[in-house]
């Protein structure tokens, strides 16, 4: 007697809304699923337009979670491609781990597909680098403590104080907070901000700012709703960034030796790169 193939559940991450941030691997995994469960509160349905004119597509934004195991669960289970598309990068405050353990626990195979998150949407949005050459070589990505507890050894405070790049995310709703407790932490009030709102969205928007500004820069904007607010420490937004030693001339790295300039001929300044930098970086 035959059995039919079991199916497999595809977490899939949407990025920040822009259609064209997804990955082509969620394209097309999309493309050719059976069952299409996404977040349609966060989730533009512009993502899906590569969707079966057959797939069963459903807004997951009133279910509940055993009725979205449900869906994903009969799918798999009737040998078809699931796919569950969330906002963003899965692994950045998703809801995978609690949907996954329901698959594991009935023997569901499940995989995930990464996605762009908002703060790597606005900081290519506004044309700025987390780390910079003779700046921070640290990204810190977190949030205010608020419905969903955040360890008193995260307060915002305490990671301000390392001094790093920073992105904060979900704290739209309090810009007075997010502002404070940078400040509290020990970073400068010039200190350069940039403020994405919607990113990726029609009528998103980035604002630079600055830190001591970025509460009312929120408020003016009307920025209350999914922004990130990116913390660029050592960084002037109004001049040209300093570049890196890897593509400079006078430099030697595994690919190319350093060119021999000229006497007298100096080249151009440029911060210093860490002894370790790759080839590619």
């Amino acid at each position: 007697m035959s059995t039919q193939p079991q199916g497999r559940v595809w977490f899939i991450g949407a990025g920040p809304g822009d259609p064209e941030l997804i990955t082509v691997k969620g394209q097309r995994l999309i493309s050719q699923a059976d069952v299409i469960v996404y977040a349609g509160s966060l989730v533009p349905r512009e993502v899906l337009a590569c969707a079966r004119p057959s797939a069963t597509v459903i807004d997951s934004a009133p279910l509940s979670l055993a009725e979205t195991h449900a869906l994903l669960r009969d799918c798999a289970l009737g040998g078809g491609l699931a796919a569950r598309v969330h906002t963003g990068e899965p692994s950045i405050y998703g809801a995978v781990r609690e949907q996954a353990a329901l698959l594991d626990a009935e023997g569901i195979a499940w995989d995930v597909v990464p996605g762009v998150s908002s703060a790597f949407a606005a900081a290519a949005a506004a044309k700025v680098s987390f780390t910079v050459p003779g700046g921070p070589q640290t990204f810190i990505l977190t949030r205010l403590s608020g419905r969903t507890p955040v360890p008193a050894s995260e307060a915002l405070p305490g990671l301000a104080a390392h001094g790093a790049a920073m992105a904060v995310l979900l704290s739209a709703s309090e810009p007075e907070r997010v502002q404070a407790e940078l400040l509290e932490g020990g970073y400068p009030p010039e200190t350069a901000m940039v403020l994405g709102h919607k990113v990726g969205w029609p009528g998103g928007e980035v604002v630079r700012t600055r830190l001591c500004d970025a509460a009312e820069t929120a408020r003016s904007h009307g920025f209350t709703r999914q922004t990130v607010f990116l913390v660029l420490p050592g960084q002037n937004l109004e001049v040209e960034a300093s570049r890196s030693r890897l593509y400079d001339a006078s430099f030697t790295h595994g690919w190319r030796e350093a060119a021999q300039m000229p006497d007298g001929e100096a080249s151009a300044p440029v911060a210093a790169a860490p002894s370790h930098a790759k080839e590619d970086a």
